[in-house]
């Protein structure tokens, strides 16, 4: 009975809260609406392994460093910092006016001002093998145990690497690196991830799972705009919980959302013309904003010959991986499944948008059937006669792209048959290197090209890391343990142009396009910060 008690009377409140049509004295209330359509699993910044997981973590959390919409990191809670010479100790200055939400666990309820040692135990709760972080990769191979988080005093916090690792502060601005109270984490347990305790500039409030999610304005949240005035400026946040896409974008239509995230093929035509623009039935009615995500879409190749069933497969051959290539129009693929949204892969693995990409520096493949031809002969298969019949493993969701690679794959000769099967189940065959020919997409993690790179890493081999293509080089291998040792971003670039340059000469892989976010927004929202990570922050949106 209690249990229903509680519910009721949140329920009350929150409806009370939100009901401005109904009631005048809310009238006022600044409420950014959204939707999360693929649902909500935690709130616990040590499990923000998804999209909606680190949106939500992201207003309601803050770490030592954040990242501009440049991808750039600047200060956050921490002031300032220093790095060694050696490049494995690093050293920050934490400010002194960051304090916890609210909360019974602490004394008078009052939230406790955060010192050192709160990040000396956040960052080890990534590796604790009790806790099972998802986020334990960020550390994991980069500190030795938790003495290499040090808390100096309340404000000095120092990290000691095992070794250099360049990207790190790049890397520090991901949610997973998060501060959390130790007492209120240790009294919650694994009821933190419902009950989320931060620093950010929105409070938790209440979570009905799969209903509804509010959070409130801090008070007395840290940081300012350039004015000295206080942030957030919105009062609360609430999202709904809407899986079906076509109910989620009606809702927006009818202004009950201020925010709603890429469009949906169901309704893609609807919304877009062929070449990307907002259709004149929509103009004027909201805004539309296309910007770069660190996602390249691409298909993957098995070429390590040394596995029984890249043996006898053609695609171990280079000229057929460059046929491949050569013979789909990323252009035309991007134009009609996809609405303009997205640009055609042709300058190597590392999308655009990521610091350090030049659409000159890399040359990668663009559509040109008749060196496909050309090569298909070269490699013994002229026209694809005795090559037989490819399979290409993909999902439902991509059916579609898949079938137009088939399509593409055929007209230059090499047929080609589509397998598909549930997500999980080609996941389970790219992690143990048991498919040869397979749909994938590479999403970043944080702002630095190491994060693509990493996929052709010989150490990172399946199921322990992502070397989906079972691509082995010596050569590039040096070049990706010698970049940890460069701390000149330019430098660094270079490195990872070289790098990216030998895998689009190996073509292990076949990048279709780099991805491209699309956010709409109501017309009397402004603020949004649109940056290459499509991170979500909400701390500077104006609600007219």
């Amino acid at each position: 009975m209690r249990g229903s008690f509680n519910y009721i009377f949140w329920f009350f409140c929150v409806s009370l809260f939100f009901s401005c049509k109904e009631n005048a004295d809310h009238q006022d209330k600044k409420v950014f609406n959204i939707n999360l359509d693929q649902g909500l699993t935690s709130i616990d910044p040590a499990f923000a392994r998804n999209q909606n997981a680190i949106w939500m973590t992201n207003q309601i959390f803050n770490g030592l460093v954040q990242i501009d919409s440049s991808l750039q990191t600047i200060p956050c809670i921490a002031k300032s910092w220093q790095v060694s010479e050696d490049a494995l100790t690093y050293t920050f200055k934490l400010r002194n006016d960051v304090y916890f939400h609210d909360d019974p666990i602490f004394n008078n309820g009052k939230g406790r001002k955060v010192t050192a040692s709160d990040f000396a135990y956040s960052f080890y709760r990534l590796i604790d093998p009790k806790v099972a972080s998802s986020g334990g990769w960020i550390f994991s191979d980069k500190v030795k145990d938790k003495h290499n988080f040090i808390a100096l005093n309340d404000s000095t916090f120092q990290i000691k690497l095992v070794r250099p690792f360049p990207p790190f502060m790049s890397l520090l601005t991901t949610q997973y690196c998060s501060v959390v109270p130790k007492e209120v984490v240790e009294h919650y347990g694994k009821d933190f991830r419902s009950h989320p305790v931060g620093t950010g500039p929105f409070k938790f409030k209440y979570w009905k799972e799969g209903e509804i999610l509010v959070l409130l304005k801090n008070e007395h949240y840290f940081e300012k705009d350039a004015k000295g005035m206080a942030l957030p400026y919105l009062d609360a946040v609430k999202a709904s919980f809407i899986t079906d896409k076509q109910s989620g974008f009606m809702s927006f239509l009818k202004k009950d959302l201020d925010f709603y995230y890429n469009v949906d093929g169901s309704y893609r035509d609807d919304i877009l013309t062929k070449s990307g623009k907002m259709t004149s039935k929509y103009k004027g009615k909201f805004t539309l904003t296309k910007s770069p995500y660190l996602c390249t879409e691409y298909v993957g190749i098995l070429v390590d010959t040394n596995l029984s069933i890249v043996k006898k497969s053609p695609l171990r051959l280079k000229k057929i991986r460059q046929a491949i290539n050569y013979s789909i129009d990323r252009d035309r693929l991007i134009k009609y499944l996809r609405n303009g949204i997205g640009v055609a892969a042709t300058s190597g693995f590392i999308p655009k948008g990521m610091p350090g990409f030049d659409s000159l520096a890399v040359r990668g493949y663009a559509y040109n059937p008749k060196l496909a031809a050309k090569l298909l002969e070269e490699a013994g298969f002229p026209e694809g006669k005795g090559m037989g019949e490819i399979t290409l493993n993909t999902t439902t969701t991509y059916k579609d792209l898949i079938e137009f690679i088939q399509g593409e794959l055929t007209a230059v000769g090499i047929k080609a048959k589509i397998d598909v099967s549930p997500s999980a189940s080609l996941r389970d065959l790219m992690s143990k290197n048991n498919v040869n020919f397979f749909r994938g997409s590479w999403l970043a993690d944080y702002g630095d090209g190491e994060n693509f790179l990493s996929m052709f890493y010989s150490k990172n081999k399946v199921p322990y890391g992502p070397n989906y293509t079972a691509f082995y080089n010596k050569e590039f291998d040096q070049l990706f343990e010698k970049s940890y040792y460069e701390t000149g971003n330019e430098k660094r670039f270079e490195l990872y142009r070289k790098m990216d340059q030998m895998v689009m000469d190996y073509a292990p892989v076949v990048p279709l396009f780099y991805d491209q976010s699309v956010v709409m927004l109501q017309n009397n929202i402004s603020g949004y910060s649109f940056n290459p990570l499509s991170l979500m922050i909400l701390k500077r949106i104006k609600k007219k």
